[in-house]
């Protein structure tokens, strides 16, 4: 088995985090159970570039269950957990090539890795590997059955893909999952970036300014959370209906060269590229902290910002990097303007991710059985894995809740009863 980790006697302590997060997994653990019984995944290979977290980890081991011969990369080079790594490889048999924070090379060269496993299924988190495939290893593409998007970059990437005509395998969209994007992105981004921000920085929320840059369902999920701490909330946009919904969510909402001027923490979360650029670094207050939380971190023009400086103090405290403009003013960037959420806390809670998880798994089941019907674009997830999802969580927390009548489903199927 090969592997690339950062040192294999962490394994006790990463299989301590992998265990604790599986027991927030309860959707995870069935669908696990059930896999172990009827191997549906059988000798399939399947090549992840995910992120290297517990909570990854209850994946593998569940993919690995069904039978799947895996290998695993990150998808982020600051969001991987050395520990989980080393135990993924020591304690479960998984070829795992991720070190956190390997540079560019290294990281590019563990998708190679993960490539030359020669995968039939692949599971990305910002089509990387999807990209990587498509411009330089196009002949394996033939003995691919499909692939799974995680993330909103991703997904964006694969649609132009689709359009431009070059996507040549099929790509099942799992962020577009309602129950990946009204929990996982709305709930554990919401959560774990306003987690990130503190951990790096442990600043007091309440009476601070904090701009939120893009009101999708990240967007949503961290302006509600910086609010619930105590913070007054700006939130940016492009498009006019997440802006007007935000102004009726009761956000203050302006163009970002206005509320440059007025932050004191900011956030993109947008997927989109310098978001955050050199006019607007040249506006801020002096000590504003930005952050990033959508993904990669070209949603912060840092070329820029590092151009506008006469110094750069790395690591003042730990993820957090000072940048003295050449005014004198100070910015500081957390986790190097990556994922926030991962590079300076622990990514999203156990219990959220065990539905995007658990939809993951059930995607792969289902792109063995009907991967000969399929055709190069990019699918939704079919509504009725949705739906088993939605009623299995509810059932491990413990909700009941009510079912239509006959009568109910007979009104609601005709058009010919009225008022």
């Amino acid at each position: 088995m090969k592997y690339d980790v950062k040192d294999l006697k962490l394994a006790a302590k990463g299989n301590g985090r992998i265990n604790w997060a599986d027991k927030h997994m309860p959707v995870l653990q069935m669908i696990r159970a059930r896999f172990a019984k009827e191997q549906p995944l059988k000798g399939v290979r399947i090549a992840a570039c995910l992120h290297v977290t517990s909570e990854t980890a209850n994946l593998m081991r569940t993919l690995k269950a069904g039978g799947a011969q895996l290998a695993l990369c990150a998808s982020n080079p600051l969001s991987t957990q050395d520990d989980v790594a080393a135990s993924l490889v020591k304690d479960f048999g998984i070829s795992v090539f991720s070190v956190h924070g390997e540079d560019n090379k290294k990281y590019y060269s563990h998708i190679e890795a993960l490539i030359a496993t020669k995968p039939q299924i692949t599971v990305d988190d910002g089509a990387d590997v999807v990209s990587t495939i498509h411009s330089k290893h196009k002949d394996m593409i033939k003995y691919i059955y499909a692939g799974m998007e995680e993330t909103t970059t991703g997904v964006i990437r694969m649609r132009a893909m689709a359009k431009d005509g070059a996507l040549l395998y099929p790509i099942f969209s799992v962020n577009d999952a309602t129950t990946k994007y009204l929990f996982d992105n709305r709930y554990g981004t919401g959560q774990s970036s306003v987690d990130g921000i503190l951990r790096a920085t442990n600043i007091l929320y309440a009476g601070k300014t904090v701009v939120v840059v893009g009101y999708g369902w990240c967007g949503r999920g961290f302006a509600m959370r910086a609010k619930g701490i105590g913070a007054r909330v700006i939130v940016t946009e492009v498009n006019p209906l997440k802006a007007l919904e935000a102004t009726m969510d009761g956000y203050e909402v302006m163009p970002m060269k206005e509320a440059a001027r007025k932050g004191d923490i900011f956030c993109t979360l947008t997927g989109d590229i310098d978001v955050i650029c050199k006019e607007h670094f040249l506006a801020m207050k002096d000590g504003a902290i930005v952050a990033n939380s959508g993904h990669f971190n070209v949603e912060l023009d840092l070329v820029a910002l590092k151009k506008l400086s006469k110094k750069i103090n790395k690591n003042v405290r730990t993820n957090v990097d000072e940048y003295i403009l050449k005014s004198g003013k100070a910015i500081y960037v957390l986790g190097e303007g990556r994922l926030v959420n991962l590079a300076c806390a622990e990514g999203h809670p156990a219990m959220v991710m065990d539905m995007s998880f658990a939809t993951q798994a059930l995607m792969a089941e289902y792109s063995v059985k009907n991967y000969k019907k399929l055709t190069p674009k990019v699918y939704l997830v079919p509504n009725e894995i949705e739906d088993w999802i939605s009623r299995l969580k509810l059932q491990t927390l413990g909700v009941k809740i009510d079912t239509l009548t006959e009568r109910q489903k007979q009104y609601l199927s005709s058009w010919q009863e009225g008022t």
